[in-house]
């Protein structure tokens, strides 16, 4: 588990491609500074295991459902990747509740800025996601705990507007249109859907998602 809160960059040291499978070499600081075979490491969001370390970088395995569902298949020698440890019992929780699993990717319909605010315009790949994104909520972008301004159903898309730090601290600073970025959903959202979607048989594919009166006829208003 984590809680989006980027701990530091890393650059990535080498890959190794084996179909849809790859081997990552990661080259890092902070996130080593405790680092154990089999720790959980959070990169560009997606929650990968230490196999192998040393004092300067670690490996990770990338499995093909992961390279096919995240944008870890296109990254190559150099590219810098947001990394964050698991989250510590006791630690502070600034960011979201955070599994580390992609729900899938989202592509960068525009970049402007605002006074001191960057505001990215996120288009989904899957358009089914924009179902467990709220105004107002937390969406996970390559791993980082972000509050979505708007949503606009009709053009498919979801707004998020960056402060300087977070701009300065992420990838999202190189990110520009037409790049994608790797979309976790808020896991509470997820789960009350799921939930209420399996009421009286029903798949949560054919209710349609959350609605106001699936919410009064379940007690929540």
């Amino acid at each position: 588990m984590f809680t989006g809160l980027i701990e530091e960059m890393g650059s990535l040291r080498s890959v190794q491609r084996r179909g849809e499978a790859m081997i990552l070499s990661i080259s890092a600081s902070k996130v080593l500074e405790d680092v154990k075979m089999g720790d959980s490491i959070s990169v560009n969001g997606v929650c990968l295991t230490v196999v192998d370390y040393d004092r300067q970088s670690f490996s990770v395995d990338v499995m093909p459902e992961t390279y096919r569902l995240t944008n870890l298949h296109s990254i190559q020698t150099g590219s810098v990747l947001n990394l964050e440890r698991a989250m510590m019992a006791g630690g502070r929780f600034g960011g979201h509740l955070v599994q580390g699993h992609v729900d899938g990717t989202g592509t960068i319909r525009s970049r402007t800025t605002e006074a001191n605010a960057v505001a990215f315009a996120i288009e989904p790949n899957d358009a089914r996601l924009l179902r467990h994104v709220v105004q107002q909520g937390s969406v996970t972008l390559d791993g980082i705990s972000l509050t979505v301004v708007s949503v606009d159903r009709q053009l498919g898309t979801f707004t998020v507007s960056i402060i300087p730090h977070t701009l300065r601290e992420t990838v999202l600073q190189h990110k520009h249109a037409g790049e994608t970025l790797n979309i976790e959903c808020d896991i509470l959202g997820k789960y009350v859907d799921h939930l209420l979607g399996l009421r009286d048989g029903q798949s949560p594919s054919k209710t349609g998602g959350l609605t106001e009166s699936i919410l009064r006829d379940n007690g929540f208003m």
